[in-house]
């Protein structure tokens, strides 16, 4: 089986901020279901919802990425 390349790191900022995917899920209007698809990789957030995500986390979306070195 293919290894899942992790392409976001948006478990980890909520986890650096102590929040929830609960709590973010809340703040965007998606479920907590959405929001734990997106931070184990199971789905990956659009990118109009990517930008949305960082306002609300107070990040620059860049800071939820990996780079491309990272996943290589």
């Amino acid at each position: 089986m293919a290894e899942i390349k992790k392409l976001n790191r948006i478990k980890v900022v909520l986890a650096e901020k102590d929040l929830t995917n609960k709590w973010l899920g809340q703040q965007l209007g998606k479920s907590e279901f959405t929001v734990s698809r997106w931070t184990t990789n199971k789905q990956q957030p659009s990118v109009e919802q990517l930008f949305d995500i960082a306002k609300t986390l107070h990040v620059e979306v860049k800071d939820l990425l990996i780079s491309q070195n990272e996943v290589e």
